[in-house]
């Protein structure tokens, strides 16, 4: 476990950006255009692990694996680590943010729905970009942003209020703005675009709301949808049989984080959330497809070649939204195209990704709802599990054995690196009838013990058998994203404000800082002039780190 508790002794720099009032359609800046790079083609987008010194997706690569292939920080130097500059956020939400880089600029999103431009290598802020919200705003989680896209010469953001906003990287003045869905109804969105050749892709939050999930296609040029795909399906589908009644309008199945992307496929994958409303399943009988499942979209049509679903029939708000990964290695003895999903159900999930076909399915985490897996991966469920007045104790919680904080994949290891969680939950049911823009959750939970009775650790599987190699616990309880590099590391954070770094191999605790503030974000890395950095998210503040 984490036994230091203490900060060591490190010159800080604290680098604040200017606040001012923004004019509409325009940066809040010091006149301070960011530095010319140059324009991050498609094709750079599709071979970005070749540029390990930039981070270009929110994942790092259109495969998410969220590994870096810098090893100039590595096992044998990380404990010589030292904060290089910090950028403290105007906003006092907790950060969500994973920046990108480019060629030497960072973009870093701060809530609710703002973008910043600063200097990669010392913090500086060159421009500042604020969107203005309705006074009255439906929020359901939080007033996060958890990062950007970028392609060309513009960087893309998704706002609370649920608009698409596409700025010069440069200035940060808005290039155009389209409003994905009414934020009344409770739509809203909160994860990074996802960009491949000339569209924009993103979808929505507010499943809570019994809105009706999407993944929709943008013109990255002149922000016109070019396809929409709902993740409820309408009457004429013959998926639709899978909800009773009209109960699909308010299905939720909300996609409120970043999908991946495979290129040689042309498939899109995006992760969907707990049907709707979250606890009483009697209104929506039903598997409820597109919920909890993933879905693998062609890129230029939006078509849907398959999907998978992992918890049919969801009554304990168990999202699958966490983001694919995807991996190219050898299972069963043969070159597969797989995909990697630790999912919020407690189960590690291996499929080919060409065909959706179910491979592997194992609990990486504490679970009491299913027998197991059948040959197809659908759950065997246990008997009395579900919510009642009076409350059924469940694991894995709420938050689930993991949740939207991201895990990584190293391809040197070869292994899959989670922050897993083994925690229960008592699950009630309160039937409540649908209203536009309120709560549907027709229910909730409660934690039937103290939280530190559970145990939070980062697990390393592997994904040819889901076998557990190595863990290492964290505590107290944490919500942080992981990860991996070329030089053998795996990053997180805690709760309590410590970055850290273990031992890809083995799980050793390396090194770690204390920071002061809670991580909640996902670590990235990148290099300016040669010299490798690691950035985090913690607190009000984004720390970046580097070697003397």
């Amino acid at each position: 476990m984490l036994m230091a508790r203490y900060l060591t002794s490190t010159a800080i720099l604290l680098v604040a950006g200017a606040f001012l009032t923004a004019p509409d359609a325009r940066a809040q800046t010091d006149d301070t255009e960011a530095p010319a790079f140059t324009p991050v083609t498609a094709e750079r987008l599709v071979n970005a692990e070749a540029e390990p010194h930039n981070w270009l997706t929110y994942s790092g690569n259109y495969k998410a694996q969220r590994y870096s292939g810098l090893d100039q920080i590595d096992r044998r130097n990380v404990a010589g680590l030292e904060i290089a500059w910090v950028y403290q956020l105007q906003a006092l939400d907790r950060a969500e943010t994973t920046p990108l880089v480019v060629d030497g600029v960072m973009y870093i999103t701060e809530s609710p729905s703002t973008v910043i431009a600063v200097d990669a290598g010392t913090g500086r802020p060159y421009w500042r970009y604020e969107h203005d919200l309705p006074d009255e705003l439906i929020i359901c989680c939080g007033r996060n942003n958890r990062g950007v896209a970028v392609q060309g010469d513009r960087v893309l953001m998704s706002t609370l209020d649920a608009h698409l906003v596409a700025l010069d990287a440069r200035t940060g003045n808005v290039l155009w703005e389209t409003e994905v869905q009414d934020s009344s109804a409770g739509y809203s969105k909160t994860a990074a675009p996802l960009v491949v050749g000339d569209k924009v892709f993103t979808g929505v939050a507010g499943g809570e709301y019994g809105i009706r999930g999407l993944v929709d296609a943008y013109d990255i040029e002149s922000g016109e949808r070019a396809w929409r795909f709902y993740t409820t399906p309408s009457p004429d589908h013959p998926d639709s049989r899978s909800w009773s009644g009209d109960s699909w309008r308010t299905g939720g199945s909300a996609t409120w984080m970043t999908g991946s992307y495979d290129p040689e496929l042309n498939l899109v994958y995006w992760g969907t959330g707990n049907p709707g409303p979250d606890y009483d399943g009697t209104v929506r009988e039903g598997d409820n497809l597109y919920s909890d499942s993933v879905v693998a979209l062609d890129a230029d049509t939006g078509e849907l070649r398959w999907y998978f679903q992992f918890t049919p029939h969801d009554i304990h708000d168990w999202d699958s939204t966490q983001i694919p990964i995807l991996a190219d290695t050898v299972f069963a003895g043969e070159e597969r195209k797989l995909m990697l999903f630790p999912n919020r159900n407690a189960f590690f999930y291996v499929l080919d990704r060409e065909t959706g076909e179910f491979l592997l399915g194992k609990p990486y985490a504490r679970q009491t709802w299913a027998e197991g897996l059948d040959e197809t991966g659908r759950p065997i469920l246990l008997p009395g599990k579900e919510p009642t007045p009076e409350g059924t104790v469940v694991s894995p919680a709420i938050t689930g054995g993991s949740n939207w904080w991201s895990p990584t994949y190293s391809p040197r290891t070869g292994l899959i690196y989670v922050m897993a969680y083994d925690a229960e939950t008592r699950y009630f049911i309160r039937p409540t009838e649908y209203r536009e823009g309120q709560s549907y959750r027709a229910g909730g939970g409660e934690s039937p013990q103290p939280l530190d009775n559970y145990v939070r650790a980062v697990r390393a599987l592997s994904p040819q058998t889901g076998d557990l190699r190595w863990e290492f616990q964290v505590d107290p309880r944490t919500t942080s994203g992981l990860m991996s590099t070329a030089g053998d590391l795996v990053f997180g954070g805690t709760a309590d404000g410590f970055f850290f770094a273990l031992d890809a191999l083995t799980g050793e605790e390396l090194w770690n800082k204390n920071l002061g503030g809670r991580v909640h974000a996902g670590p990235m890395g990148y290099a300016v002039d040669g010299r490798q950095h690691v950035a985090i998210a913690a607190g009000n503040s984004v720390f970046a780190f580097a070697l003397p």
